[in-house]
């Protein structure tokens, strides 16, 4: 997933976006600053100001694409079919594939920084991260009923289980993009869920 632009924005407003998005990945929430975007799009201050008024209505804004995007894949991943364990492993890859970028997830990211951000974001994130939820909790369920995945936990638990495997792999992988330390992660998280 690149970072993103949202549906509803184009010229320098998705710019703008991408751009925070990029850097929000590298440094945190509260390590960039509008200052930060502006010397990145060699644009004046006042220029992000007008599309976005502050720092708090550009993060919701960042969640509101991000999860948009987010969601446009996981929609692929149900339009593609398949069993069960494909799609968990779609979902897998969503996360590879940032990571490849030598980026993190920027929810995960922001989720880090929970207790610091204004609410909007806060409630934007705990949105995104239960949309996540949802989705593999039906994946679990229908790899459950197929035979193809197994778990002792209700799928609730487990679908919790392996986004925090997943977001915490990306956190331990680093700036640096260590997928060899990821790919561990994903190994021994999809060996336990494997059916027999």
């Amino acid at each position: 997933m690149t970072p993103p632009a949202t549906r509803s924005r184009s010229g320098t407003a998705a710019l703008i976006l991408a751009t925070a998005a990029e850097i929000i990945q590298l440094k945190g929430y509260s390590g960039f600053s509008y200052a930060d975007v502006a010397a990145e799009l060699k644009i004046t201050k006042a220029a992000l100001h007008y599309h976005f008024p502050g720092k708090a209505e550009l993060g919701e804004a960042l969640i509101a694409a991000w999860a948009a995007r987010f969601a446009d894949a996981l929609a692929a991943l149900d339009a593609a079919g398949g069993p069960a364990l494909a799609r968990l492993h779609g979902y897998i890859d969503l996360h590879a594939r940032i990571l490849g970028k030598r980026r993190m997830c920027m929810c995960g990211r922001l989720a880090a920084e929970y207790q610091t951000l204004p609410a909007p974001m806060r409630a934007a994130l705990v949105k995104f991260f239960d949309h996540s939820q949802v989705w593999l909790e039906g994946s679990l369920e229908r790899g459950q009923s197929e035979g193809t995945l197994r778990f002792a936990s209700a799928p609730r638990d487990t679908a919790l289980l392996i986004i925090s495997a997943l977001e915490g792999a990306m956190l331990l992988a680093g700036p640096n993009g260590d997928i060899e330390r990821f790919n561990a992660t994903v190994t021994s998280l999809v060996s336990a869920l494997h059916g027999p």
